[in-house]
């Protein structure tokens, strides 16, 4: 009589069920890859930075990702983003004040940012290196992101 080699069978079998099932070959292919993958939550919330509710374009919304470079010691004059506007802080130290709410926040590397909406503000660089800004606008087509405050 024969000995059976149990020692093949697992590798046998999961051979046999990805000939069976190429999308469960796909899953098994896809759940491997994403061992590698780690999330981490920057921010959850229902508010923008002055506590408004987050309110998106009901339709033709245009999504509008930028940088920005902002030297030490800059200042960036009064303005309002009259549509939704999200910032993540790559470098350097930030300081918003928002002249409506009467509130001040300071922002660094790794900070999300959620710009309060249809009100003003200005922002300066309070460091010593250059802060570097990912910005996302979320806006009807075509609409302005920025709007600067006349004199």
């Amino acid at each position: 009589m024969s000995k059976l080699n149990y020692r093949g069978l697992p590798g046998i079998a999961a051979g046999l069920v990805l000939l069976v099932s190429p999308a469960l070959a796909e899953n098994v292919q896809a759940a491997d890859s994403a061992k590698a993958v780690k999330v981490t939550p920057i921010l959850t919330t229902l508010n923008t930075s002055s506590g408004q509710p987050i309110v998106m374009p009901q339709k033709d919304v245009q999504i509008s990702v930028s940088t920005y470079d902002i030297p030490a010691g800059a200042k960036l004059p009064e303005h309002k983003h009259p549509h939704p506007r999200y910032g993540y802080m790559q470098s350097g130290t930030l300081r918003v004040t928002n002249l409506d709410a009467n509130k001040t926040e300071t922002y660094s590397a790794g900070s999300f940012i959620l710009e309060a909406v249809d009100q003003w503000h200005k922002a300066e660089n309070i460091g010593s290196e250059p802060v570097k800004l990912l910005v996302i606008d979320v806006k009807p087509k075509g609409a302005v992101a920025t709007v600067l405050k006349a004199d």
